[in-house]
């Protein structure tokens, strides 16, 4: 089973309903996406890491995300100083170094660790089942709903899968190699996956037809907006209208 470790908790985000978490995480992802002030981006990822600070996540398990998100922001640092050209060079050893380069490169990793902090504290905090039914409380459409949820359901399915062919195949001598026959195989394991996943989706589907579905996926939990749920999100909302608002009063 796919492990939603972020999720679990008690602290005052894990207890707010995922509608309310859901509006101003895409709001506040927006803002941050499309600024180019240094300042907005800046501030913005100090929020959103207070804000995930009050989850308290593990943090192993927060430098884990972190360096697996900054990677790609670590090959930004590495190629656009040396490549990103722009009217201010500055000499560093015996390398030209774009400052319009490091400016930008500063502006992508202060909006990239924003948004992360942004998601891992409104959106990790929720199990992707409730953020589902979230979505469709607010509005999506039903088969983008059961699509999210019956994917997320079947995928570590579909990985046991192909855990399972590879442990045959293995169990048969096959030694992966740079050849023809290891290529071959795994274009083999890869179509019995699919294959399988067709197969399982078809139980699933008359299972469910047997049990009398509706169209109609029914939670578990059902939770109702309180009104710490809304003082949350109008708090939230009026950080984001002041942080959109930053370059309109300099």
């Amino acid at each position: 089973m796919i492990e939603e470790p972020f999720a679990r908790g008690t602290t005052f985000l894990h207890r707010r309903d995922a509608r309310v978490k859901i509006i101003p995480a895409v709001i506040i992802t927006l803002i941050l996406a499309l600024t180019s002030s240094f300042l907005v981006a800046g501030t913005g990822c100090v929020l959103t890491a207070i804000l995930l600070s009050l989850s308290r996540p593990s943090p192993r398990l927060l430098l884990k995300r972190f360096c697996t998100v900054n990677i790609f922001t670590l090959f930004l640092w590495l190629t656009l100083p040396l490549t990103y050209g722009g009217d201010k060079v500055s000499p560093f050893l015996f390398l030209n170094m774009s400052l319009d380069g490091i400016r930008v490169a500063t502006l992508i990793s202060l909006k990239t660790n924003g948004i992360l902090f942004c998601f891992l504290a409104l959106l990790a905090t929720s199990t992707v089942a409730s953020l589902g039914h979230g979505l469709e409380k607010l509005g999506m459409p039903r088969k983008l709903s059961f699509l999210l949820l019956f994917s997320y359901r079947q995928l570590f399915v579909i990985h046991q899968e192909y855990l399972r062919l590879q442990r045959a195949a293995r169990l048969r001598g096959f030694i992966p190699a740079n050849s023809l026959h290891t290529y071959r195989t795994y274009s083999h394991l890869f179509g019995m996956t699919l294959v399988k996943s067709w197969n399982r989706a078809e139980r699933v589907h008359q299972a469910m037809v047997l049990r009398g579905f509706n169209d109609t996926l029914i939670p578990l939990n059902q939770p109702q907006l309180c009104r710490k749920d809304y003082l949350f999100l109008l708090t939230i909302l009026l950080i984001s209208f002041l942080l959109a608002a930053i370059p309109f009063f300099r």
